[in-house]
């Protein structure tokens, strides 16, 4: 049987800084794993895992600013 491999985004769903990152490349993490936390209007707001798999690439660092809808991490999976 063939492996698909599949890289899902992790989408930041609002403007704000980045304020933890909590996953490191090749980290493994489940669907729901807080991969990093952004703060907004004075509110931490994890940004999670869409699936199960590999932590790929992280896109930010902590401090910088995130726009509405920019990936800040890719997560590896296999199909």
């Amino acid at each position: 049987m063939e492996r698909i491999v599949a890289n899902m985004d992790v989408v930041s769903d609002m403007a704000g800084t980045v304020w933890k990152i909590r996953a490191s490349v090749g980290d493994q993490v489940e669907e729901g794993d807080i991969v990093l936390m952004i703060e907004s209007m004075k509110m931490e707001i994890p940004l999670e895992a869409p699936s199960s798999g590999r932590v790929a690439e992280v896109l930010v660092e902590e401090g910088s600013s995130v726009a509405d809808g920019q990936v800040v991490a890719r997560i590896e999976t296999t199909l």
